[in-house]
């Protein structure tokens, strides 16, 4: 996390999600059925590297792309590759990470290709959206952690979906991530006071089914292990003394 009291830090991290957010914006367009998300990794990390943006995954770890993409039963950290070839009705999740002179921002936007292919499909990333905005509401001066992840679960809960226990937002700043974890569930009301300054990556991801999930054999997929659809959704935001400011949205 960063501080307030640092102002270049912070107009570095809203420049970063302001120029990621316009790539995401764009990519729209790529997803045609036929297309593999090799392809479509291509193209983002082309964009970035025009605006002076350095992606974060590449390298992380051994990971060697630019974005991951995941693609329906995949929940998170999908590898892209030439033989994973998208389809009409599929519901693909490109999660994205860059920096702009040393400060990241991180999101993931859910799109489907073509027409989704149930109303099932078009309510669950309905639902996880209304969740991180839900969870964006209370970053707020006061709260506490908790209480954004309360906030999260408040909305899934109720239509019957599964939350990702093991994987979760996080600090961001000058790594991609840092302390805290940002849990998609829990109590309200525990782990530090927010203060303004912070910044965080916020990211529900819930499935149609239970939240049991297993790592594919390239080492880095996640997947539901019943097979049901997953989405994901995410933005970086600094909390300030108003409202929280989401650095990840184009105007």
């Amino acid at each position: 996390m960063i501080t307030i009291k640092n102002k270049v830090a912070v107009q570095k991290m809203t420049t970063a999600g302001g120029l990621l957010s316009d790539i995401i914006d764009r990519v729209a367009q790529l997803l045609r059925p036929g297309t593999s998300t090799l392809s479509i990794d291509a193209w983002i990390e082309m964009q970035m590297r025009n605006v002076q943006l350095v992606p974060q995954t590449k390298g992380y770890m051994g990971y060697r792309h630019a974005s991951c993409i995941s693609v329906n039963d995949e929940i998170v950290h999908g590898v892209p590759d030439a033989h994973k070839i998208i389809q009409e009705g599929d519901l693909v999740k490109i999660d994205v990470c860059a920096a702009w002179k040393g400060y990241c921002a991180d999101m993931t936007r859910c799109f489907f290709v073509g027409k989704p292919a149930s109303t099932q499909a078009e309510q669950l990333v309905k639902v996880a959206q209304q969740a991180l905005d839900a969870g964006i509401a209370k970053a707020v001066v006061g709260n506490r952690l908790s209480d954004i992840s309360a906030a999260i679960q408040q909305v899934v809960a109720p239509h019957g979906f599964g939350i990702i226990r093991d994987f979760a937002g996080h600090g961001i700043g000058k790594r991609m991530h840092e302390e805290p974890e940002i849990l998609n569930y829990g109590e309200p009301g525990r782990g530090p006071l927010l203060r303004p300054g912070m910044t965080f990556a916020l990211e529900p991801m819930i499935t149609l089914g239970d939240y049991n999930y297993y790592i594919a054999s390239d080492g880095w997929t996640v997947k539901t292990k019943d097979k049901s659809l997953a989405a994901h959704v995410e933005d970086t935001i600094l909390i300030t003394e108003e409202q929280p400011k989401i650095l990840t949205r184009c105007a």
